[in-house]
């Protein structure tokens, strides 16, 4: 592949120009130093994939990758940087892969075979599916196996806290995940309820309400053998919302 690499800082840029000429079988074609310079240097040479850090003065890498996303030809995007918090936002910019500093050589072999595999169609299709800037995401990144993973949103049953960790359970199982319950309330307040300090459910997984012992309330999730707690202070809203849920039914 043709191969445009794209950091503000040169000793970065050299790292992975070496890494991927020990690969071998690409062909690294520029160097940009931030988001203005990686759109330009695209348009001329119209490289098959762009390793790009997110982090960069002036346009990041986010919003060059979007630019680059409307492109004639828009090439793969792997996003190469220190900041974890930011793999969410890359992933919504259609992202191939999401690499951590210090790149492993094995971990960008692994992403540069998936940005091969990336066909026209999907991204054409990943481009249809990518949200408003402003609005939510559409996918909840984990780690798993050391691995970064998506998870698309419409396939989360609920968030719950313990400690420290927030769990994300939905169809595929369950994963730790690098986000509040706050912060997630705050973007997805319209797809999930607050039932408690501790978890969020989706609204359309409320199964029903359901009373045990001490007075406390549990909600059944629907389709899944899983019960949270619901605290006085939600157990109303909860009951409104499957009311609303049975009238809809």
């Amino acid at each position: 592949m043709r191969i445009l690499i794209v950091d503000d800082e040169a000793p970065a840029r050299e790292r992975l120009a070496q890494h991927v000429s020990d690969l071998g079988g690409h062909e690294v074609v520029g160097f940009a130093g931030n988001g203005d310079e990686a759109i330009r240097l695209a348009q001329m040479h119209e490289p098959d994939l762009v390793l790009m850090d997110i982090r960069m003065p002036g346009t990041d890498g986010v919003t060059a990758a979007r630019a680059l996303a409307n492109a004639p030809a828009p090439p793969a995007v792997v996003f190469v940087t220190a900041y974890g918090e930011h793999a969410l936002a890359a992933f919504d910019a259609q992202a191939v892969d999401y690499l951590v500093k210090p790149v492993r050589r094995e971990r960008l072999e692994l992403a540069l075979r998936r940005a091969r595999r990336i066909t026209r169609p999907q991204l054409e299709t990943l481009s249809a599916e990518v949200p408003a800037v402003d609005g939510p995401r559409q996918h909840i990144l984990c780690r798993r196996r050391g691995a970064m993973e998506l998870i698309p949103v419409a396939d989360v049953h609920c968030f719950y806290a313990d400690n420290k960790y927030v769990t994300v359970c939905h169809g595929a199982g369950e994963d730790l995940i690098e986000e509040s319950l706050r912060q997630l309330e705050h973007e997805f307040g319209e797809r999930f309820v607050r039932v408690h300090r501790n978890a969020l459910v989706a609204r359309d997984r409320l199964g029903r309400l359901e009373r045990g012992g001490g007075g406390r309330y549990y909600v059944v999730l629907r389709g899944m053998e899983v019960t949270l707690e619901v605290s006085r202070r939600h157990v109303a809203r909860v009951r409104g919302l499957l009311a609303e849920l049975g009238d809809r039914g």
